[in-house]
């Protein structure tokens, strides 16, 4: 009697284990990036571009996406039309990094200055912007 108790309390152990393995949440992948919402064509970069760039992936890309191509949902493109130097001078990207700025071309909501963007970052990261729409025909 007491090796079949033995035996049943170790069936059903083994049984506990296995309904753990197979019942207990596995790691679940993060959802699909956001997609990006223009092609961007990337040209060799300036020293001061390739700077920006550093800087963009630090502290920019997370929302605009890689290569400022957006990401959908979330931020529009830096390289769009849109932000072409004589609708968005160089001001107003200094502007949007230290202070934010309102929604008003898209409806992804306000967006939020970047903490921590020195100066120096914003002039770089506006160097990279420039080029990267000047190599995709936004003059």
């Amino acid at each position: 009697m007491i090796r079949r108790k033995g035996l049943l309390l170790g069936g059903a152990a083994v049984l506990v284990v296995v309904l753990a393995v197979v019942l207990w949440p596995q790691d679940v992948p993060d959802p699909a990036p956001a997609s990006a919402m223009v092609e961007v064509k990337v040209p060799e970069l300036s020293n001061l571009a390739a700077e920006g760039r550093t800087a963009f992936d630090a502290l920019c890309a997370s929302c605009h996406g890689e290569n400022a191509a957006g990401r959908q949902g979330i931020a529009p493109p830096l390289v769009h039309v849109v932000y072409e130097p004589g609708h968005h001078a160089d001001g107003a990207f200094v502007l949007a990094a230290t202070r934010g700025v309102r929604q008003h071309h898209w409806t992804f909501g306000d967006m939020p200055p970047v903490p921590g963007a020195s100066p120096q970052d914003v002039a770089a990261i506006i160097a990279y912007v420039r080029e990267l729409q000047r190599a995709n025909g936004i003059f």
